[in-house]
């Protein structure tokens, strides 16, 4: 790259805002249950209502991003979190939780479309792949290392832990807003305000709202690792409960350590098939996961939940940053926010979504939930590979040289 201040800046963002949201992320419901004394299904109830309101925010990040500028709206959005998160310090009732919850809601679902923007504005070809994976790669060590900072603050088990973990949450929002703001972005790469540009371009993109509606498949089995496999292994397979960290580390430290050797190795082929190839090795995983409840010997059911477990972890480190630069590249630059504002949809509302419609499943049929899964990311994967002509030839095959704006 021309300029490796630009991605070291950006790399040290990203692993600052990772650190504060990794400890924060494990004791969300807790912190409140703490803090108001209401009991945690309450909690629940009232942070998932607070994120559905929230979703209004995604649509309007995209008009921000394209009239704006990307880097605008990502340091706009860190701030938004930034005085979410102090003042959750201050909440001690319901409907100030409800508020700030709601409020950080908003710096939230800016985020993806937002940085997806800033990433295609800063660095063009195969570097925005090697980015993206790098961004994973940190991410995931960065929550980690978070989680780890978190266990040991509320091990002391008092309101100053917990009141510690939020504020320092809201200082590494505020110096990730920093960080990205001192990235230089080149002039000219977002069209003027009066430009002639709304969703209504998205909707007549058939290509990409058909990227846009692939995905959702594939975000429900995104979402397995926190919603369905930890109730998939305890009850349904009896295995320990302690076995459910285990394989979260499995899957974040595998992503920590192979996502950029595996997207070096993805650089000579076409993005479309890495994504295609991810959703296939995801469908191996989860018949994988089905097929577990015939075993009768209890090692060979320890032994298929990591295989199934690795392949599920592969499947990320070949579909994640393919499918993030697919859909950057495929993003009309001039309307760039409003795309990948549509985009972010397909991950936002089956992550929603995800707890009630995969207990259900899981419920209905163990196995059988597995099996839905399975046969909804090969269609993706099958769709994708006959759209793949319809795409922007610089989105599926990047240019080799990689080039860093700034």
């Amino acid at each position: 790259m021309r300029s490796p201040s630009v991605q070291a800046r950006y790399m040290v963002g990203m692993a600052v805002d990772a650190t504060g949201a990794g400890m924060y992320l494990p004791l969300s419901l807790l912190y409140f249950h703490h803090v108001t004394g209401l009991p945690v299904g309450q909690v629940g109830a009232l942070i998932s209502s607070a994120a559905l309101i929230g979703l209004i925010g995604n649509p309007v990040s995209g008009v921000l991003v394209d009239r704006f500028g990307a880097r605008t709206i990502v340091v706009g959005g860190y701030l938004v979190r930034a005085v979410g998160f102090t003042a959750y310090a201050f909440v001690h009732s319901p409907a100030p939780m409800f508020l700030a919850v709601l409020l950080v809601s908003f710096g939230d679902v800016s985020f993806s479309p937002s940085i997806q923007s800033f990433i295609a504005e800063i660095v063009q070809g195969q570097a925005r792949d090697r980015m993206l994976a790098a961004q994973r790669s940190l991410r995931n060590a960065g929550l980690g290392l978070g989680g780890l900072i978190a266990a040991g603050v509320l091990a002391l088990d008092a309101d100053a832990a917990y009141l510690a973990v939020v504020l320092t949450a809201a200082v590494t929002y505020l110096l990730t807003a920093l960080i990205m703001r001192s990235i230089p972005v080149p002039p000219g790469r977002h069209a003027p305000a009066g430009a002639k540009r709304g969703y209504r371009l998205v909707a007549r993109n058939r290509p990409f709202l058909t990227l846009t509606l692939l995905n959702i498949p594939i975000a429900f089995g995104y979402m397995v690792l926190s919603v369905s496999l930890p109730v998939y292994v305890t009850q349904h397979l009896s295995t320990p409960a302690s076995l459910i960290g285990v394989l979260y580390a499995i899957n974040t430290f595998g992503i920590a350590v192979l996502q950029i050797p595996v997207t070096r190795a993805l650089a000579r082929y076409r993005r479309t098939r890495a994504t295609a190839l991810g959703a296939a090795v995801f469908c191996v995983s989860f018949v994988g996961f089905a097929l577990l409840g015939l075993l009768p010997a209890r090692s060979a059911v320890l032994a298929g939940v990591f295989l199934a477990t690795a392949l599920f972890t592969l499947g990320e480190l070949l579909h994640g940053a393919a499918a993030s630069a697919l859909v950057a590249s495929a993003a009309p630059a001039e309307t760039r926010g409003r795309h990948l504002a549509v985009y972010q949809l397909s991950w936002a509302v089956p992550t929603a979504l995800a707890p009630a419609v995969l207990t259900a499943l899981l419920t209905f049929s163990p196995a059988g939930m597995w099996l839905v899964l399975a046969l909804g990311v090969t269609a993706s994967a099958v769709t994708l590979l006959g759209v793949e002509p319809r795409l922007p030839h610089d989105a599926v095959r990047p240019a080799p040289q990689a080039v860093t704006v700034g």
